[in-house]
C-alpha cells in the first residue's frame, strides 16, 4: 500500500460515491464495505448520509450490525455523515419502531430535527477544531444532537446553539454534508485520527 491509510465506505446505502471521492482525493485506499470481511481490511469506516432506518435494516441483512459494533467496541475510527451521525448515535428520539444503532457515540440525535426535504438549508459553522474559514455546511433532512455526555466534544453548533458535530475519542459525527461542497476538513480530521491510531 505504500503507506496509504486503508480506510471503508459502508456502502449499503446512502451517499457512498461522494464520500470515495473525497477521501480518494485525500490520499486514502478507500474499500467499499458491504461484508464483514471487508470491514476487517480496513482501519477506518465512514458511514455515509442515507435513510438511516433503511441503513440499520441492510446492516442486519447483510450481517453487518454486529462486526460495526464489535469495531467500535476495539477502537476503530468512524466517520458518520447525517444518517451516519444517528447510526452511531447511543440513543434516538424519534426512530421508527424498532430501529436499532451501532452507537458508540454517548448522545441523543433526533432525526428529521429540521422537517422534511423541502426545510434543507446552508450555512456557515465556526469550528475551532479545523480553524479557520467557517465551514460551509448543507443540511439536507438532517438529525439534530439534542443531548451529549461530559465525553463528548461539540465540534460545531449553530448560532441558536443546538449541536450539529461532535467528537468523543475516535469517533466523529456530522449533522451536515461536508462531502457534497467541497469541504474536505473533516475528512481530514477522520484520516489523522486513523493515522493516529493505525
Amino acid at each position: 500500500m505504500g503507506g496509504r491509510l486503508r480506510v471503508g465506505v459502508l456502502a449499503i446505502q446512502g451517499d457512498v460515491r461522494e464520500h470515495a471521492r473525497v477521501l480518494t482525493d485525500l490520499g486514502a485506499e478507500v474499500q467499499l464495505v458491504r461484508r464483514p470481511v471487508e470491514l476487517s481490511s480496513v482501519d477506518g469506516l465512514v458511514l455515509p448520509g442515507g435513510e438511516s432506518s433503511a441503513i440499520d435494516k441492510l446492516s442486519r441483512a447483510f450481517g453487518m450490525q454486529h462486526p460495526i459494533r464489535d469495531a467500535i467496541a476495539a477502537g476503530m475510527p468512524m466517520y458518520g455523515t447525517c444518517a451516519g451521525l444517528i447510526l452511531l448515535a447511543d440513543r434516538i428520539t424519534d426512530g421508527i419502531v424498532g430501529q436499532e444503532t451501532f452507537g458508540g457515540l454517548d448522545v441523543t440525535v433526533r432525526r428529521n430535527a429540521f422537517g422534511g426535504q423541502t426545510e434543507s438549508f446552508e450555512t456557515d459553522l465556526d469550528v475551532p477544531a479545523l480553524g479557520d474559514p467557517p465551514v460551509h455546511a448543507v443540511f439536507i433532512r438532517a438529525p439534530l444532537v439534542e443531548q451529549h455526555g461530559p465525553d463528548v466534544e461539540a465540534l460545531a453548533a449553530l448560532d441558536d446553539g443546538r449541536v450539529v458535530a461532535v467528537r468523543q475519542g475516535v469517533l466523529i459525527g456530522t449533522a451536515f454534508h461536508p462531502e457534497v461542497t467541497g469541504e474536505l476538513r473533516f475528512h481530514e480530521l477522520f484520516l489523522n485520527t486513523v493515522r493516529a491510531t493505525s
